[in-house]
This record gives structure tokens, sequence and C-alpha cells, in this order.
């Protein structure tokens, strides 16, 4: 009776953490705090795409803070996937929106894959 006790208690922190894993939970609290919508789902496919969630939604809190609004999940995960540093190119674009210089997202990470 113990030993099944203790096995389904493993099974159950086992699937816990398999689940923490996959939905980073935390990471979805984090964006929603700041302002940023996304649901879990989309966190969820990201880690299927192996698309790193933490760089994508520190990069749109970022650019959520900086008021620019030409930059979407959808552009900034099809930029990680080309190859290009999405980090960068977000500070590049708040850089040129406090210096009033006129930079669109999508200039940004061609210069960026250039």
């Amino acid at each position: 009776m113990e030993f099944t006790l203790f096995m389904v208690a493993a099974g159950i922190i086992f699937l816990l953490i398999i689940f923490f894993y996959y939905v980073p939970f935390f990471l979805w609290i984090n964006a929603l705090s700041a302002g940023v919508h996304i649901s879990l789902v989309q966190l969820f496919l990201m880690r299927l795409r192996r698309v790193p969630p933490r760089t994508i939604v520190y990069a749109m809190i970022e650019a959520h803070k900086a008021g620019l609004k030409d930059v979407t999940r959808d552009n900034l995960e099809a930029h990680y996937l080309a190859g290009g540093n999405v980090d960068k190119v977000v500070h590049a674009l708040v850089s040129a929106s406090k210096a009033n210089i006129d930079l669109s997202f999508q200039m940004a990470t061609a210069i960026d894959l250039a």
C-alpha cells in the first residue's frame, strides 16, 4: 500500500515537472503583469517549435513598455527562426524610437539578417 502511494506521488510530481517545462506558467504570469497578452497555448507551441519563449516574451515586454506597436509575437518568432537576434532588433527599435529615427520592424530585421 505504501509503495503504491509513493509511486502515485512520484508520478504526479513527474507530470507536474513535465507540465511546467512545456507550459511556462510563470513566464505567462510575468507577461500578463507587464501588460503583454499572450496565451499559454502560444507559449506551449513556441516550445514545440523550438523557439525560446523567454526570449520572445521579454522582447515583447520591452517593445510594449517602449510603446512600439508594430512588434508582434509572430514577427519575433519568424525572425528568430530565420536566424536573427531578437534581442538586438528590439533594442535597436527602442533606441531608434527614443532618438526619433524612423525604423520599421521589417527594416531592422533585414539589417540584422544581412
